[in-house]
């Protein structure tokens, strides 16, 4: 299978699991609210995030954040495929990572176009400890990172 259909799967399948799951949030739960899953270590919730990961920027005062978060994404889309094209064939963790960082990337930025803000909604906590609230898009971008890492660490 060549590396542009392979990243193009993973990056669909990333992409269409992250809408549905945001849909779905957006459709079932009110906004700020919270659902016990796993007493102690995972929630439910329904927020928006105006910033990037984590947090960063977000805030309500800042008015540009939206217009950066597109354009550095843009770029991102840019380099991806800058690096999917200097990828080799059998270089299965840059090319899985590739896909899993551009399907993430997609679903973030379609987020911001349409709703001007990213939808998260899964809470891990241990005690009054709580990660970051984060989605299918941000996990796909971690995993995608990681990947390339191991890619990286491999060919040197």
């Amino acid at each position: 299978m060549n590396k542009y259909f392979s990243a193009g799967i993973i990056a669909t399948v990333t992409l269409i699991l992250d809408q549905v799951t945001k849909i779905a949030v957006r459709e079932k739960m009110v906004l700020w609210t919270s659902e016990v899953v796993i007493p102690g270590l995972f929630n439910l919730v329904h927020v928006i995030n105006k910033g990037a990961a984590f947090g960063f920027l977000n805030s309500a005062d800042i008015t540009w954040q939206r217009n950066f978060f597109i354009v550095v994404t843009i770029i991102a889309l840019g380099a991806i495929g800058m690096l999917l094209k200097s990828a080799e064939e059998r270089d299965k963790f840059q090319i899985v990572g590739l896909g899993l960082v551009l399907g993430g990337a997609l679903g973030n930025l379609i987020d911001r176009i349409l709703y001007h803000e990213v939808t998260d909604f899964l809470d891990f906590y241990f005690g009054s400890h709580h990660w970051p609230a984060f989605n299918i898009a941000d996990i796909a971008i971690c995993l995608g990172a990681f990947a390339m890492i191991i890619s990286f660490y491999k060919n040197k």
